[in-house]
């Protein structure tokens, strides 16, 4: 019998229609960025490991093992936290273009405006500066704009950007795009300011879980102080069996904690 082994599929980054755009649903970690999660995940992991087993070839193994785990986490932290600041910066965006178009200047002119307003604030190596000169210098190479918003949208991953492309697109039939901006801005806005309203009343519930996952540590320390020859403390095959499945439900428990305070809109 012939077997067929079933490739995975590929996920093919969005490129920009005229070059020099990312697609933000790829996050390509740097040296830096290696290493300190790398740095990260093995203190966690040596230390944890020392606290439960006591055993230096064990603190050496967990810390390399979990320094190699860290990196994906540590990558779609990072992930995240670009788009987030990425949202922010459409926000301002979007404050930009209906100052513009109040003001009776076209398209090309109102993201021109915002091109040179936002490089002022945030600098010419922010994602938003950078899709502002993909933006404008596709308009000015006959690309439409509604073209250019959606290729953003869709390589962003954002749903407020990617309703703004289709609110924009169906503006540009006879629409008041002043207005639509202005009403896009202010959905964001208020979505913006439920978020932080929501992070501000769990933070005590995260502090509490962080201070959950400390407190083992801090008995297994007590512990030690009392003498090696306690019964929780010593490495017997059952202890040592009974230590691993805590520390599966502890990772659980944490792992399941920041699913449910990670409360989007």
């Amino acid at each position: 019998m012939e077997l067929f082994k079933k490739e995975k599929d590929v996920y093919e980054p969005i490129e920009s229609l005229i070059g020099g755009g990312d697609d933000y649903h790829i996050y390509y970690m740097s040296a830096s960025d290696r290493m300190i999660a790398g740095l990260i995940g093995a203190g966690i992991g040596g230390v944890v490991s020392y606290l439960f087993f006591h055993s230096i070839v064990v603190t050496v193994a967990a810390a390399a093992a979990v320094a190699v785990l860290a990196q994906g986490i540590y990558r779609e932290s990072r992930q995240k936290k670009r788009k987030k600041e990425l949202l922010l910066q459409f926000k301002d965006l979007l404050e930009s273009l209906t100052t513009s178009y109040a003001t009776g200047k076209n398209t090309l002119d109102s993201f021109r405006d915002a091109w040179n307003d936002l490089e002022q604030i945030y600098g010419d190596q922010a994602d938003i500066t950078t899709e502002l000169a993909i933006l404008v210098t596709g308009m000015e190479n006959n690309i439409a704009i509604e073209d250019l918003l959606s290729n953003f949208a869709n390589r962003s991953g954002l749903e407020d950007i990617a309703s703004f492309a289709d609110v924009f697109r169906v503006s540009l039939q006879g629409a008041n795009i002043q207005k639509i901006i202005a009403a896009t801005r202010d959905v964001i806005n208020d979505k913006i300011e439920i978020e932080m309203e929501i992070q501000t009343i769990i933070a005590g519930n995260k502090n509490e879980l962080n201070i959950m996952m400390v407190m083992p540590l801090v008995i297994l320390v007590s512990l030690g102080g009392m003498g090696s020859d306690m019964t929780a403390a010593s490495n017997t095959p059952v202890n040592v069996g009974i230590k691993v499945i805590a520390l599966g439900m502890f990772y659980l428990a944490y792992h399941l904690g920041r699913k449910f305070t990670d409360i989007k809109i």
